[in-house]
């Protein structure tokens, strides 16, 4: 039995915050504002797996009203999803995902993104895309305003 998941996320660039990207932190006079450490990118996945399992979302998991959750490393809690899956009896079979962003140009991390969002999600990285693409200045990460994420996950029952 297969199941499909969809995760979207923003969060805007605000100075004084690292830009963590894909557990990648990303040399950027700008981070993400959030309650955790802001990494859109995995927030989009983690929504997509759970989502595929009909398990709500990270807010539901990890609300931002939770004081245990402030700066907390997204990479971490993508593990506990995942680990909250298999509990249920699913694997990943794939995730898909894309970053909005004008800036910083990010291609060159993007095979590291790969391998943490695997090694957190326990799977190999070749069942793990992440693409970038630029919204040739227009709306809120065209103007440099915040980060935009999507992802898609499939899973099976093992």
């Amino acid at each position: 039995m297969f199941r499909i998941g969809q995760g979207y996320d923003v969060h805007r660039l605000t100075e004084g915050r690292r830009l963590i990207l894909g557990g990648v932190d990303i040399p950027h006079p700008k981070g993400l504002l959030g309650h955790s450490d802001g990494d859109v990118l995995l927030h989009a996945v983690m929504d997509a797996l759970l989502g595929a399992a009909a398990m709500g979302d990270i807010g539901k998991h990890f609300p931002d009203s939770d004081p245990a959750y402030k700066g907390a490393d997204s990479l971490k809690l993508l593990e506990k999803v995942c680990r909250l899956l298999e509990t249920q009896g699913y694997e990943i079979v794939n995730i898909d995902a894309t970053l909005v962003l004008e800036q910083p140009r990010v291609a060159c991390h993007i095979p590291q993104m790969r391998e943490h969002i695997a090694a957190a999600a326990g799977c190999e990285s070749e069942r793990i895309s992440v693409k970038a693409s630029s919204e040739e200045g227009l709306g809120f990460t065209g103007s440099g305003e915040g980060v935009a994420a999507a992802a898609v996950a499939l899973i099976s029952r093992k």
